[in-house]
């Protein structure tokens, strides 16, 4: 009988530990999802706040208004031989937005993040204007990859505004502000 009852307090020492294990392990992940969760928060908030920086709202801005007949005329206007503070500027705000895209590409940031974290669609109009010019750029001097997420990113964000908002139509002066 005492031989019995050792046997059934050592399966209850199991089954506490068992127990115990399991509450520790739901505990660690419960604290792991809240830990990404608070860092996400933080990223969106860091790009919400640099976009709302004036210094780089107006080198967007700047981007925007850039005018060119062909790739020569962009280059002889806008590139790094001739004009180092708009190669920085388009430099600069390029990389950031690709390294949105490959936030967005690798699940660390959905698309929601993003669109709300950005202006929605600005980006995207950022991306068409400068197209042919990153393509030009792919072609000529750089690789396939050169780019490649914030090309994903603009993609990526017309499909979600075509899902939520069906009927929206890129204005097709998207790249230039036109008066009335």
């Amino acid at each position: 009988m005492l031989q019995s009852l050792s046997y059934v307090a050592a399966a209850i020492g199991v089954c506490a530990a068992a127990m115990y294990y399991m509450m520790v392990l739901r505990a660690t992940q419960i604290n792991m999802r809240h830990t990404l969760e608070t860092r996400r928060v933080m990223m969106v908030r860091d790009i919400t706040k640099e976009m709302q920086n004036e210094a780089y709202t107006r080198s967007f801005y700047e981007l925007m208004n850039y005018e060119w007949k062909d790739f020569e005329d962009f280059d002889r206007k806008y590139g790094s031989e001739n004009n180092v503070e708009a190669s920085a500027r388009r430099a600069s705000v390029f990389i950031n937005m690709n390294s949105r895209g490959a936030m967005l590409r690798k699940g660390v940031l959905s698309i929601e993040d993003i669109f709300d974290s950005t202006g929605g669609m600005a980006l995207v109009f950022l991306w068409e204007k400068y197209r042919p010019i990153v393509e030009e750029f792919r072609r000529r001097y750089l690789s396939q990859l050169y780019m490649r997420d914030f090309e994903f990113l603009a993609g990526e964000m017309q499909r979600y505004v075509k899902t939520h908002e069906p009927s929206y139509e890129i204005p097709e002066t998207f790249f230039k502000y036109v008066r009335n």
